[in-house]
């Protein structure tokens, strides 16, 4: 398996041959729909969902009923291969994968809550976690955890105790544009202060390296 990480919340999971992508977003270089079997969106967030990016591929979309009642009006050529998937589901976009939750993470109390389903994806022998902006464990064990560590909606302490809950032997930070290198490095810090204590590695890659 490789993951290859992109801007903020963006992977691509490679695996016998397949390839996956989830999650390119407004920070997302568009060359990382290129080659694709498959595209997963978590929610309908434009740091998590571009048109144009999807545009870009004539791959298959996977993502939940929210997501793709956002691309029958933003883009209906692509809502033609859209296919949505609801919580809990399992199915096959090249890679095997299973729908995790609802619910995105609460912003404010005030405002209403988007729908976001996270997807583990199972490669070979090892199971990968993306939860999109939520921070609802998978039900299952995990072998990479992709760590949400930055946003306006978490702390430093919560993306440490969903790492912690998850308990992924390894961790891979995503969702890492809204604070400055600075910031990246305090949270970098607190991670590693933390997660090794617990038998948990942990790692923040610059767009393009792969784990």
């Amino acid at each position: 398996m490789r993951i290859t990480k992109f801007g903020h919340a963006c992977v691509r999971i490679e695996h016998d041959g397949r390839t996956v992508v989830l999650d390119p977003g407004v920070f997302t270089d568009p060359e990382a729909v290129d080659g694709v079997d498959a595209v997963l969106i978590t929610h309908e967030h434009p740091d998590h969902y571009l048109p144009d990016h999807l545009r870009r591929t004539d791959a298959p979309v996977f993502t939940i009923d929210a997501v793709a009642a956002r691309i029958r009006e933003d883009a209906p050529d692509v809502f033609e291969r859209t296919t949505v998937v609801a919580p809990g589901e399992s199915f096959d976009p090249g890679i095997p994968a299973r729908a995790v939750g609802e619910l995105h993470a609460v912003i404010h109390s005030e405002f209403p809550r988007f729908h976001n389903s996270g997807y583990v994806l199972t490669a070979g022998d090892e199971k990968v976690f993306h939860p999109g902006d939520a921070l609802t464990p998978p039900g299952e064990a995990v072998d990479v955890l992709l760590v949400p560590v930055s946003a306006p909606w978490m702390r430093a302490s919560e993306a440490i105790e969903f790492a912690r809950a998850v308990k992924a032997p390894r961790n891979l930070a995503i969702h890492d544009r809204v604070y400055s290198e600075a910031g990246l490095g305090i949270v970098d810090g607190h991670m590693n202060v933390f997660l090794p204590k617990e038998g948990l590695s942990y790692v923040r890659l610059a767009d393009g390296a792969d784990l």
